[in-house]
């Protein structure tokens, strides 16, 4: 990355974006107190507004940082509704040392009272094609962009998935977006495409595809300098199961998805290494009594964590219920599978090499009608599965965050507020609306309270 572009991409943003959705009308959280606030002796008192990390004295909340920032020893997120592992906590706080979370708070530090607001966890998504306009297939600019764009809507850790492309083209967006990889802009690399079955393609383009290779595979993976960390299979395709293999022993995961399989083919799959359901109930055959096919075969599996679009328009809200229910919380990951248009709005695409009109946020190709990604930001997801499929707070942070970083083997750093982790961490209303984000301690969206 040059570095013309990372100052495009650095500053912090300190306020939310404009042209922001509105929200639905708010519910009483239903989610009791696990643990006493902290009192006594040496808890820090709580005001409102401070000065965050980083800003010059008599900053007000939303101001840019000056010239000569002040330096403080931390900060103190107070009185929230703080969902760690264990639980729920009312009245919680949460402690920023630097980049982290820490363990206690220094006698200086600041203090943010987030009285009637939730703090939960960075938002973790593990299959996210673009956002703001652009997308990972395209330049470094464009990557950013579309980083950027989902970050202002909680999404701290992300992997940046391609479309089915030629293979020398696919080399390139790797190279690309390995850089940003290990500059730590996003988490990796996801190949969707092109070892899919074109009888399940989606919107990806049927002269593209072709069969899961082993040798084929290897070359994208090498092509990605180490930091591919998922590909997208139809293992029932030739050298789909070897290829399997072949992933599992290079450290990437084997994601079953675009597949026409059988359910005895998804077995045989699983027991080779996949991992993971590519959005779940989209691109396979559906569930049936006598053929249960690849569904029943990802849902029944405890080695697998099934991936789910929660946009109202890729799942009926029985089929989350059904995931959630067979699945458990602790094996769903909600993912956006996000194209240009997320956060950008309505018009025309290009997804790869085909064309999507995007209508009241619903993204189809021109050709054909098909669904072409989503338009969804993981806030909405979010307050979708709280507001509208009524599922617990605790349940929708593990499918955005904790499950998501376990998948990636990242779970020791991000994916839940614990001490030693880095501060990634999301504030949201009592409506569930987005009102913060903080990244490794430093603010990308500023909550101004009062």
């Amino acid at each position: 990355m040059t570095a013309s572009e990372r100052d495009r991409f650095e500053p912090v943003l300190k306020q939310a974006p404009a042209g922001s959705r509105s929200v639905v009308p708010p519910v009483a959280p239903p989610v009791a107190s696990l643990v006493a606030p902290p009192s006594g002796p040496g808890t820090a008192p709580v005001t409102s507004p401070v000065t965050s990390p980083g800003a010059s004295p008599g900053a007000s909340p939303g101001s840019p940082a000056g010239s000569a920032p002040r330096r403080t020893r931390g900060l103190v997120l107070a009185g929230a509704r703080v969902v760690l592992p264990s639980g729920t906590v009312d009245g919680g706080r949460v402690v920023v040392e630097g980049s982290r979370i820490a363990e206690a708070a220094a006698e200086d530090a600041d203090v943010l009272d987030l009285t009637g607001h939730w703090l939960v966890p960075g938002f973790v998504d593990i299959h996210n094609h673009g956002g703001g306009g652009a997308s990972f297939s395209g330049t470094a600019d464009e990557a950013l962009q579309s980083i950027r764009t989902h970050r202002l809507h909680g999404t701290t850790t992300l992997v940046a998935s391609t479309v089915t492309g030629r293979m020398d083209a696919l080399a390139r967006h790797a190279g690309r977006l390995s850089e940003l990889a290990e500059q730590g802009d996003i988490a990796g690399i996801h190949f969707e495409g092109p070892f899919i079955s074109p009888c399940r393609k989606g919107a990806h383009s049927a002269e593209l595809l072709r069969h899961p290779d082993p040798a084929e595979v290897r070359k994208l993976i090498d092509a990605a300098r180490g930091r591919a960390v998922m590909v997208t299979l139809a293992t029932e395709l030739p050298g789909g199961v070897d290829s399997v293999r072949l992933l599992t022993e290079h450290g990437v995961i084997a994601a079953i998805g675009h597949t026409d399989a059988t359910y005895e083919q998804t077995v045989e799959a699983i027991d080779a290494g996949a991992t993971v359901a590519t959005h779940l109930f989209n691109a396979m055959p559906p569930l049936g009594h006598r053929t249960p096919g690849p569904i029943a075969a990802l849902l029944e599996d405890e080695r697998v964590t099934v991936e789910l679009i929660n946009d109202g328009t890729h799942l009926h809200p029985a089929s989350l219920e059904l995931a959630f229910h067979h699945a458990g919380a602790g094996r769903v990951a909600f993912i956006t599978d996000a194209m240009d248009a997320a956060g950008f709005g309505d018009g025309r695409y290009q997804l790869g090499p085909l064309e999507v009109e995007v209508s009241e946020g619903v993204a189809r190709l021109v050709e054909g009608g098909s669904i072409a990604g989503s338009t969804l930001t993981l806030d909405r997801a979010f307050q979708r599965a709280v507001l509208v499929d009524r599922l617990p707070v605790g349940d929708v942070v593990a499918a955005i965050s904790a499950n998501p970083a376990k998948v990636l083997g990242i779970h020791d750093r991000v994916g839940s507020l614990e001490p030693g982790k880095d501060a990634d961490l999301v504030v949201l209303d009592a409506s569930f609306a987005l009102k913060g984000v903080m990244r490794r301690g430093e603010w990308v969206v500023e909550p101004v309270i009062g």
